[in-house]
């Protein structure tokens, strides 16, 4: 029985154990994890699979419409062709400058240097090297490497096939590069491609090919160079420009120092040749460039402005993309501008060194026709400084229609007869007087005469009739910012400067003048108007204007600048029987200066003028390289010398028509006024806006006669001096417009002098 029991309670536990449950449910999740794991692996492996399928099909899809190798492409240059408006070619750029050397005649040192810095694994891989490219990815991550992922093999398929632009590597151009990359290594030999490359490459100055860049730069064939040379040659392709040993020679070093030091890494040359070499001076055996074409130099500041235009509108490099550009310049215009400024056929120039600097634009489209940048150019410069579009300089008084009356016209409705004290008057909180060019007042004149004798006082208080504001709304819609707008700048373009972005040139100033040729509409300058690129496909560029203001503003400045040149301060710019306008402009130095130079009248640093008619416009800048060097009686009318010979050579063929009155003015005597305006105050008197009681028939065409005035000599041997007063410096304040112009407002006080090294004036006047 306890035996029995005994069993029976022992069966019972056995039946019952809590503890077995357990066991059994252990073993069952250790099997659903297992079963978890092999599913996740297989689902992985399932999804790696279509993954790598798609990535397949996909590189497939975009590889088979990649073109075929061809060796015409692999061996032509990629110089790019740029056109004048007639469609004659003024620029091959590189593709006669290349000489060819053949696998031969590589030598083993460019060959280390080469592959050393471009691509040291060229002769293991197939033309695409994984490895490279996740080498490439990791040092991205880190600090950066010296290499890229792209084989040689695909550099050079991307030089004769693609284009070099970052936003036109897509995920299809990736796959076309590297199936044509795999596709050339099965065809070529390695020493092939490495040939084809070298012969290929872009190596600044207009050059192609690194023997050519060897007998340009060190008149060496490419074999006889050192290895501080080769190593400079071999590193320039990455980035020519920058490179570029003779305009950036710091850079450069660095450069071929990079280069060098790979080839250390890659056990092609001993740490004493290494350090022998890196203590090179990087001009060490570099010639002086040869003289460019006559061609090149007749446009080269032109052409350099159309290189930079197609980098800014397409991102395309023209040196590497193979282009096809015509642009919008006009070769006869160039031509005679590029004679009126570099010979004295046209033009007495004082010396050598006067500087001239030219723009003239089409006033229908904003179309650059011609420019030149500089006077007396070294043969040897190409693409050098272009001074027509520089704002470093001050364009003085040819500012007042852009920034005081064309504002107090388009914002104020100001009429041309409005009256205004031509009296002493102090810039806003200061007590610095703003003088006229004769030192002397006019008293109470019209602001007709007030701008076409070029008065400065009633200038500045226009400015501040207007306010800030409202005149760095009018100046942006002509395409002109200034950092900091101030109450000098009523008289002078001086400003902070950031580039080009601030302040005025030639080529701002020739469009903003269009503007009022045009009847009030602004067309940014533009030199391309259409680019073929290798695929055959082309884009087209056409004028876009935006309305910068009412045609009355742009008909009251127009006739009024009209005087200028026919009785004001530009009548050294009249040409006969031409209807035309146009503005005088002189800057000044400051009391500083003066002392520095030793002579206290009759000098200044920058003289200019802007005229224009019907069909175009054209601004001239004139000075010296150094600030200091002034311009004096003798040359003061050279700026109105180059643009009376252009103008005269351009307008010959054109129309000589006169600007019609819009139907928001009206003409009283030789006057104009706003019309609702001059309607309005004949029924009611009491208008601040007064009509004349009897029209006259001469108004102020004729200068103001007081004590203190003095009329303008527009001779060459007593040139206006128009922009006199000492600007203080600037103290940023809200400004106020008031109604009456002869009563100051808060506006800022004027600035002070810009960028040193003969940049902007001394003084802002």
């Amino acid at each position: 029985m306890g035996n029995d029991t005994s069993s029976r309670a022992s069966r019972h536990n056995g039946n019952n154990a809590p503890n077995k449950k357990p066991k059994k449910l252990k073993k069952k999740t250790k099997n659903s994890v297992g079963s978890i794991v092999l599913k996740g692996l297989i689902g992985f492996f399932i999804l790696g699979c279509i993954a790598l399928l798609s990535g397949m099909g996909l590189f497939w899809f975009y590889a088979k419409d990649a073109p075929k190798i061809e060796d015409s492409k692999l061996d032509a240059s990629v110089s790019s062709v740029i056109y004048a408006s007639n469609n004659d070619i003024v620029a091959d750029l590189g593709s006669e400058n290349r000489k060819k050397i053949s696998a031969q005649d590589v030598s083993q040192l460019l060959e280390d240097a080469v592959v050393s810095v471009e691509d040291r694994r060229f002769y293991k891989h197939i033309g695409v090297d994984p490895i490279r490219i996740i080498g490439s990815a990791l040092s991205n991550v880190t600090k950066g490497g010296l290499q890229g992922g792209s084989t040689l093999t695909q550099q050079l398929i991307k030089l004769s096939y693609f284009s070099t632009k970052k936003s036109d590597q897509t995920l299809k151009r990736k796959a076309q590069e590297a199936w044509l990359a795999l596709q050339l290594e099965q065809e070529k030999s390695k020493q092939e491609i490495l040939t084809y490359y070298i012969n290929k490459v872009y190596m600044a100055n207009g050059l192609y090919g690194m023997e050519t860049a060897a007998e340009t730069y060190y008149g060496k064939n490419l074999k006889d160079l050192d290895l501080a040379q080769t190593a400079l040659i071999a590193g320039m392709p990455q980035a020519p420009n920058a490179y570029d040993p003779y305009q950036h020679p710091e850079a450069a070093k660095e450069r071929r120092d990079t280069v060098l030091y790979t080839m250390k890494e890659n056990n092609k040359i001993t740490e004493n040749e290494y350090q022998t070499a890196i203590k090179k001076p990087i001009k060490d055996g570099l010639k002086d460039l040869e003289k460019s074409s006559e061609n090149l130099q007749l446009v080269d500041n032109y052409v350099k402005e159309v290189i930079a235009e197609v980098k800014n509108t397409t991102g395309k490099d023209v040196y590497t993309d193979g282009l096809e550009i015509h642009t919008n310049l006009d070769l006869n215009a160039q031509k005679r501008l590029y004679e009126i400024v570099n010979t004295d056929k046209y033009v007495n120039y004082p010396d050598e060194k006067l500087q001239v600097a030219s723009t003239m634009v089409d006033v229908n489209t904003g179309k650059v026709l011609a420019q030149i940048g500089a006077r007396n150019v070294p043969d040897n410069v190409v693409f050098g400084n272009n001074q027509a579009v520089s704002t470093a300089r001050d364009f003085g008084s040819t500012v007042k229609p852009i920034t005081d009356y064309g504002p107090a016209f388009e914002d104020l409705n100001y009429s041309t007869a409005k009256r205004i004290d031509d009296a002493p008057y102090k810039y806003d909180g200061t007590n610095i007087s703003v003088n006229n060019w004769d030192k002397q007042y006019m008293g109470n004149i019209s602001l007709r005469t007030a701008l076409y004798e070029s008065r400065n006082v009633p200038a500045v208080k226009l400015f501040n009739d207007v306010g800030k504001e409202d005149v760095s709304k009018f100046l942006n819609g002509l395409g002109i910012q200034y950092k900091d707008l101030v109450q000098s700048n009523a008289i002078s373009s001086n400003t902070t400067q950031d580039g080009d972005k601030y302040g005025v040139s030639s080529l701002k100033m020739a469009a903003a003048y269009a503007a009022f040729a045009n009847g009030g509409t602004y067309y940014k300058p533009q030199y391309v108007n259409k680019i073929v690129y290798q695929d055959g496909s082309s884009d087209e560029f056409k004028p876009e204007g935006k309305k910068a203001m009412s045609k009355g503003t742009a008909y009251m400045i127009t006739d009024i600048l009209k005087d200028v040149i026919t009785q004001g301060t530009g009548t050294n710019a009249m040409i006969d029987g031409l209807i035309q306008a146009g503005k005088t402009g002189t800057s000044n130095y400051s009391d500083e200066d003066l002392e520095k130079i030793g002579i206290s009248d009759g000098i200044s640093p920058d003289v200019t003028f802007v005229g224009y008619n019907r069909q175009y416009a054209i601004s001239v800048w004139t000075g010296y390289e150094k600030h200091l060097t002034p311009i004096t009686s003798e040359s003061n009318m050279i700026a109105s010398d180059v643009y009376r010979e252009l103008m005269q050579y351009v307008a010959q063929n054109g129309d000589n028509n006169d600007w019609e009155i819009p139907d928001d003015l009206i003409r009283v005597g030789n006057e104009l006024y706003w019309r609702d305006k001059y309607e309005q105050s004949l029924t009611t008197p009491s208008s601040s806006y007064q009509a004349p009681t009897v029209p006259s028939t001469s108004s102020e065409k004729q200068p103001e006669t007081s004590s203190s005035s003095s009329v303008e000599e527009s001779t060459a041997s007593s040139a206006p001096q128009e922009s006199s007063s000492i600007a203080p410096t600037p103290t940023p304040e809200p400004s106020t417009p008031t109604e009456n112009s002869t009563t100051a407002s808060t506006a800022t006080p004027p600035a002070t002098s810009g960028s040193a090294g003969g940049g902007n004036n001394g003084t802002n006047n």
